[in-house]
Order: structure tokens, then C-alpha cells, then sequence
């Protein structure tokens, strides 16, 4: 028999969701970011999806979604997974190991989520890009007591942080004297040696430098 965990729907204000969805017996889910309870008695809770999304479209046609709320502790292969690719020609829940299927039979995220919480629509809004599907929940558990991570959160403490590419200085070295330039002891740095360059030492133009 389902049931409705009321702490479940504790973690969903301003967090982080994988939404998935099925139709004609294939699963796909997305990351989504709006997702939030609007009555009580009966619960209730909307999502809003990008129209662009193929999960938006099983939702539209079958009227059924479960929403995985992400934890602090989740990884980020699991917005690799499910947020940086559709799943219009592959089933992302193919090779993916840590899932469940509640009782609507939708699969659910148990790995770096804290609850899961299942849904049927009952009503539809267009917002424009987005449409607003409010829905009544007929299933919600708590998985962990792990915190909800929000988008700061994602962006702070589990998207690695950029690469910096490390640049060379570049150094010239006049052929005739040996005299150095180099662009990293430089207040203003050249790009190139400008075409009226010469040799401090020797007045040797540019013709006569070479990359060291």
C-alpha cells in the first residue's frame, strides 16, 4: 500500500530533482530545479519542466512523474548522467545501477538522493518555455536525512572548479647578442614583439629574435 511520508516533502523547497518519467515501457529522467508542495490535504506538489525536454513530453502523455531529491552527498556524475544529455534516443536508466521503482512503477534515485516522491498530474499550466504541471502525490518516502543541495550548494561544494590552463611565458632571444626578453618579467607584456622592435643591447630588429 502506498504511503506519504510528510518529512519526504520537507526537502523540496529550493533544492536540486532528478524527475523521471516513462512511456511505452522506456524510463528517462532530468535535472530540474522547481519543484514545491501547494496543499496539504491532498498533497500536492508542482514541477515545472522545460518544453524541450523529452522527459516533459512522457509526463505530458502518460501524467505521471517521480522526482529523486538530490542530496549534499550526491556526485557529480549524477548531473552528468542526467542533466547534460537528452534521452530522446538512448535510456539513461540503462546501465544505471542505483535505482528503485516505486509503486507507480517509476524508477526512483537511491544513490546521493534523500527521498523520492511520487505523482500524478491533475493539472497542466503553460509558462511559456516551461510548462507547470501540478500533481497529487500518491507516494513519498525519506531515503537518507542527508541535507537537500541546493543550486549554490552544487555550484560551491560538487561541480569541480575550472581547470586553469597553465600558459608558458614566452621568451625572444636575439640571435646576434643573446639578450633575453621575457613577457613574465614584463609590467606590460607583448603578445608578439612589435614589428619596430630592437635589441636593447645590440639595436638588432625583430628579424633577429626567436622563440626561446
Amino acid at each position: 500500500m502506498s504511503s506519504i511520508n510528510k518529512t519526504a516533502l520537507f526537502t523540496i523547497s529550493y533544492g536540486l530533482f532528478v524527475l523521471s518519467a516513462n512511456e511505452n515501457g522506456k524510463d528517462n529522467a532530468c535535472i530540474i530545479n522547481t519543484a514545491q508542495m501547494v496543499t496539504d490535504t491532498p498533497v500536492r506538489i508542482t514541477v515545472a519542466v522545460n518544453k524541450q525536454n523529452y522527459t516533459h513530453d512522457m509526463i505530458v502523455n502518460t501524467g505521471k512523474f517521480n522526482i529523486s531529491v538530490i542530496s549534499q552527498k550526491a556526485q557529480f556524475d549524477l548531473f552528468t548522467h542526467f542533466g547534460f544529455s537528452s534521452g530522446r534516443d538512448t535510456d539513461k536508466f540503462a546501465d544505471f545501477s542505483d535505482i528503485k521503482r516505486s509503486e507507480n512503477g517509476l524508477v526512483y534515485v537511491t544513490k546521493g538522493t534523500n527521498a523520492y516522491i511520487s505523482a500524478e498530474v491533475e493539472t497542466t499550466l503553460d509558462c511559456g518555455t516551461h510548462t507547470l504541471f501540478i500533481a497529487k502525490v500518491t507516494e513519498a518516502e525519506k531515503i537518507s536525512d542527508d541535507e537537500s543541495a541546493t543550486y549554490d550548494y552544487y555550484f560551491k561544494h560538487i561541480k569541480p572548479a575550472p581547470v586553469k590552463k597553465e600558459t608558458q611565458a614566452k621568451v625572444w632571444v636575439c640571435k646576434i647578442c643573446g639578450y633575453e626578453y621575457d613577457e613574465s618579467k614584463e609590467a606590460v607584456p607583448f603578445e608578439d614583439l612589435p614589428d619596430d622592435w630592437t635589441c636593447p643591447w645590440c639595436k638588432h630588429p625583430k628579424s633577429d629574435f626567436e622563440l626561446k
